[in-house]
């Protein structure tokens, strides 16, 4: 199967040197899938729609590692980062809320299929390994990343080694109860998690109830020339100084660093990286977000307390860290084979 994509190229006309692997990364409606150094380097890059099916989404997996195994015939590997509940070690894709594929063992049919050394993690973990390795978050061993999107995922880095729990799905931390009673309805079916009161979808929430209170508002305003207000539109009308888009991020910022300080609580780490498209909205989510965490974090004035800084590594996180990974298993000796090693 050969869908239609967005190709993009490679960033020099120079041939990489050195170990490479295949990193892909399956999200709600799209896929990217490139070709990545073992210092985190992407040197090819091809996006398309996630197809509509799991049969559909595993042929356009395969279809993909094959196109660029053709340009890059000495890549190792192959990574991939998947939106949903990821078993470990068997790579299997139990369920994703926004995705087809159900019950999928992506891991043990991608290196049959391709004969190269496979690795299937979730997704904010993939995107987590990368900021801690090449990212944000290199030089350090405990780190929390959070990616802040449509939902909140997340990952967690400790003394070095990536955090699973028993069978994968740990750090769920999006799922993290931060207000169990008046909270929103999370898509989990949980009351007030993290992702209910803080995400993308909070935001939208937010914005469609300000711009019903207030048909007239900028907020309710830019909806009519766009449509249904959205988590963008409040980001627009805060840009432009609507009092009421900076109010609903600090109402979003409250309760992201109120998460932020029970993770803290718990994990005692020494930096904690947003990324994600809420993550690169700078001041207006982090400024509110830094006051609430450090208004509810455990002994604030008595600890140094981490830094809470941007990702650096953008969209691209998830696929170089899937890559990243699944460089850790191919047979060759690498420094970075070693670090991903002490992952597993």
């Amino acid at each position: 199967m050969s869908a239609p994509d967005i190709s993009l190229p490679r960033p020099n006309d120079a041939r990489p040197t050195g170990r490479l692997a295949i990193g892909i990364d399956v999200g709600g409606t799209k896929i990217a899938c490139g070709v990545v150094t073992a210092s985190g380097e992407i040197v090819r890059q091809l996006r398309i729609p996630t197809p509509p099916g799991a049969d559909e989404t595993t042929a356009a997996l395969l279809d993909l590692v094959a196109r660029l195994r053709d340009e890059y015939p000495g890549a190792e590997a192959v990574g991939v980062g998947a939106a949903g509940m990821v078993e470990w070690p068997r790579g299997l894709v139990r369920w994703a809320p926004n995705n087809a594929y159900q019950e999928l063992p992506l891991q043990e049919l991608l290196s049959e299929r391709t004969g190269l050394a496979a690795v299937v993690e979730n997704d904010a973990n993939a995107a987590a390994w990368a900021e801690a390795t090449v990212g944000r978050g290199a030089g350090h061993r405990d780190i929390i990343v959070l990616t802040l999107g449509t939902g909140i995922g997340g990952g967690l880095i400790l003394d070095g080694s990536l955090y699973r729990g028993h069978t994968g799905i740990g750090a769920e931390v999006g799922h993290l109860i931060v207000s169990p009673e008046g909270g929103a309805r999370c898509g989990c079916g949980a009351t007030g998690c993290l992702e209910a009161q803080a995400s993308g979808i909070a935001l939208g929430r937010m914005a469609r109830e300000a711009a019903a209170a207030d048909p007239s508002g900028v907020i309710a305003t830019l909806a009519g020339e766009t449509g249904e207000p959205t988590g963008e539109t409040v980001h627009a009308a805060a840009l432009q100084g609507d009092a009421v888009a900076r109010d609903l991020f600090d109402r979003l910022g409250f309760w992201l660093g109120a998460g932020i300080a029970s993770l803290v609580n718990l994990f005692d780490p020494e930096i904690v990286v947003l990324g994600g498209s809420l993550g690169a909205t700078g001041d207006l989510l982090f400024v509110p977000a830094t006051a609430s965490f450090e208004r509810f974090v455990m002994g604030a004035d008595r600890r140094t307390l981490p830094p809470i800084v941007p990702a650096s590594l953008g969209n691209e996180a998830g696929l170089v860290g899937a890559a990243l990974l699944a460089l850790g298993t191919a047979p060759a000796g690498s420094d970075t084979r070693r670090a991903v090693e002490a992952s597993h």
